[in-house]
């Protein structure tokens, strides 16, 4: 019975080993074959994400931006690679990519307004209608952008509130960008008595413009005749300054011209008021 037992274990280690051997045959070129795959496939994945590094490097995209699709490129490569090594060896893929499509779409429903900001953060980073530091209209707010985020951009209006707009909305609206092309417009209605000479009023009122320690001379600031009418000759006044600028010279100007008229002769309108008996 003895020697029966040893004989037994003897066979089972000879058909284990056999088997083992048979796997081995079988399944070692599959190994061995991944192995390699994986190994390449890092290394080009590694060489791709340098190479689009310096791509937008070189189309001076954010550097947020930057890191962020470079991340998002090679995380997804390598997803990509990882599953191919696990066909070669023979694992089924096919239940997991079913779980891992189930969960994207579960995932993208519940965060349906976050992801819209977040499509709204890239393109504009990547097309950008602005930047840090520009004075910008949008969503019925004005002021300077201070942070551009992916899901949020942060603007500083004039009354030192800050103001924080989703990218969603924002890309897909009108924007109105202050500082694009380095000089900006101030726009004044100032009005004169129908009786005052417009074209005095007009050169006293550059003159004094050009007082202004921030108005520029180029381009010239200007004076039109906006309207005639109530009793009043109603000026467009526009002196041009840079962005942060602004505020100072449409208060400034305002204050100048005004002295200046005074000074000059040149009155402003009087409120008429005409009573009819009957």
């Amino acid at each position: 019975m003895f020697f029966l037992q040893i004989d037994t274990v003897t066979n089972q280690a000879s058909y284990f080993a056999t088997q083992v051997k048979e796997m081995a045959i079988q399944y070692a070129p599959k190994v061995v074959g991944a192995i390699l795959v994986y190994l390449i496939g890092s290394w080009a994945i590694k060489k791709l994400t340098q190479l689009l590094n310096k791509m937008f490097i070189k189309k001076n995209y954010d550097p947020s931006l930057r890191s962020f699709l470079a991340s998002l490129v090679s995380i997804a490569l390598n997803i990509m690679l990882l599953l191919s090594v696990f066909e070669m060896i023979g694992v089924k893929i096919t239940a997991f990519a079913a779980l891992l499509a189930g969960a994207g779409l579960a995932i993208g429903a519940a965060l349906n307004g976050s992801l819209g900001n977040f499509a709204g953060g890239v393109m504009m980073l990547i097309f950008k209608p602005f930047k840090v530091g520009d004075m910008i209209e949008a969503q019925g707010q004005i002021g300077v952008v201070t942070q551009q985020g992916i899901f949020n951009t942060t603007v500083l209006t004039a009354d030192n509130k800050t103001v924080i707009l989703p990218n969603g909305p924002l890309s897909t609206g009108t924007i109105v960008n202050y500082t694009t092309h380095g000089s900006l417009r101030v726009d004044l209605t100032m009005a004169i008595a129908p009786n005052m000479e417009i074209e005095k009023a007009r050169q006293v009122a550059i003159e004094a413009m050009k007082q202004h320690p921030k108005v520029l001379n180029a381009p010239t600031p200007e004076v039109s005749v906006l309207k005639v009418a109530d009793g009043m000759v109603t000026l467009a006044v526009r002196p041009f300054t840079t962005q942060p600028d602004y505020w100072d010279v449409y208060f400034g100007v305002q204050e100048l011209v005004k002295n200046a008229w005074d000074a000059n002769g040149i009155e402003g309108p009087t409120p008429h008021r005409v009573i009819i008996q009957k």
